[in-house]
């Protein structure tokens, strides 16, 4: 895995990107919009308008996420990526309200659509901008995690299909001089971004939720640990992301004759292997004399039962 300040790099880089890529899709669609009267392209606009707003929101959120802890957030800014996929959630559902009243008048009251090989033009240019985007997001999320930058390629994923129905739907609308063939592509836009909000949703909510990581996560963390035959047991572990970071806490159980000193040197070196793995994490474990230690309190202490159970295992 990659090092904050090489995640950071990536994602700085990719998300002014993203900027720039709405900035020239918002540009173009609105003057396509303003000669054809096309409701499809007005859906293409209106998601693209907003995507210029969810983009600045990503743009901002990782380079703040990355600062280093302070007085006031001790654990860090790293949550600010999930707020940031939580704007454009807002902000696709309101594109979806737009698009899908729009649509609706069109298919009451159908008008003729104007300049339809402009029209096309524009949607291809802009299906190939966002499959290109849509590409780069997905290297620099091979290499480096950001749920920001998740958030935002779910979104373009969105767009491109988005893009690939309104083409469609203005092409129809020419070739059988049709405009309720266009309303109904804007209607289909609509619905299409709805689901895709929802995913982007899901997905901010469960970080600032402090969901789980994956079992072959906490799997690694545990191999890891016992790479060292002096640490007999990992009982309580707890893993949460927070952008580009992942704070770790776990107990570990070791022969009760260690002295604290070799105590120390065990839990030193089981902490750096686990940061090979993980560079980004921060991690807090606590020792227990395996057999003598008693259950720990707090609001999520471990019962009489885990405890006994916990000092079993060898």
């Amino acid at each position: 895995m990659l090092t904050i300040e090489q995640t950071s790099a990536l994602t700085r880089r990719i998300t002014a990107l993203s900027v720039g890529v709405a900035v020239v899709l918002t540009v173009i669609k609105a003057a396509a919009w303003w000669y054809s009267d096309s409701v499809s392209m007005l859906a293409s606009l209106a998601d693209s308008g907003l995507d210029v707003a969810a983009s600045l929101a990503t743009f901002f959120a990782v380079r703040y996420a990355v600062t280093p802890p302070d007085r006031e957030h001790r654990y860090g800014h790293g949550k600010a990526e999930a707020f940031a996929s939580l704007t454009q959630a807002g902000l696709v559902f309101a594109s979806c309200a737009l698009v899908g009243e729009e649509a609706v008048s069109h298919l009451l009251h159908a008008k003729p659509i104007a300049y339809e090989v402009p029209s096309l033009v524009v949607m291809a240019v802009s299906m190939l901008l966002t499959a290109g985007l849509v590409w780069a997001q997905s290297r620099v999320l091979h290499a480096a995690r950001s749920v920001a930058v998740e958030g935002d390629r779910m979104h373009y994923a969105a767009d491109f299909a988005s893009n690939v129905i309104s083409f469609a739907g203005i092409a129809v609308a020419a070739l059988l001089h049709s405009p309720q063939a266009d309303a109904l592509a804007g209607l289909l836009v609509a619905a299409w971004l709805l689901w895709g909000a929802i995913g982007v949703f899901r997905r901010a909510s469960g970080e600032l939720m402090d969901r789980e990581l994956s079992d072959d996560a906490r799997r690694q963390v545990r191999d890891l640990m016992r790479e060292d035959a002096r640490v007999l047991d990992v009982h309580q572990l707890r893993m949460r992301a927070s952008g580009p970071y992942i704070h770790i806490q776990m107990h570990a159980s070791l022969e009760p004759a260690l002295s604290l000193i070799e105590a120390h040197q065990v839990m030193v070196a089981a902490e750096k292997r686990v940061l090979e793995a993980f560079p980004a994490a921060d991690i807090i474990i606590h020792p227990d004399p395996r057999g003598a230690a008693e259950p720990h309190g707090g609001a999520f202490g471990e019962s009489a039962e885990t405890h006994r159970a916990a000092a079993q295992v060898r």
